[in-house]
């Protein structure tokens, strides 16, 4: 997946400098938290990290004077 999204980083879940805690967690927040939701790993705005966000909360527009949402790209979805 290289899909572009756009996140408030104050929702994030999480914030990883490994993908596989990255991955571990959004799948223990599946399992345990709330199996109805989607989550998204996403390789974070500074390409050094990783964060895990519900996917309903992506903003759908690109505002380069929005200095609450940053870009992402999506790694993983669970």
């Amino acid at each position: 997946m290289d899909d572009i999204v756009f996140f408030n980083p104050g929702d994030s879940i999480g914030n990883f400098h490994d993908y596989n805690e990255a991955v571990k967690t959004a799948q223990i927040y599946k399992e345990k938290e709330d199996r109805s939701k989607n989550f998204l790993v996403v390789h974070g705005p500074d390409n050094e990290t990783f964060d895990v966000f519900f996917e309903d909360d992506k903003v759908f527009h690109d505002n380069e004077n929005d200095t609450n949402t940053k870009k992402y790209t999506v790694s993983d979805k669970f």
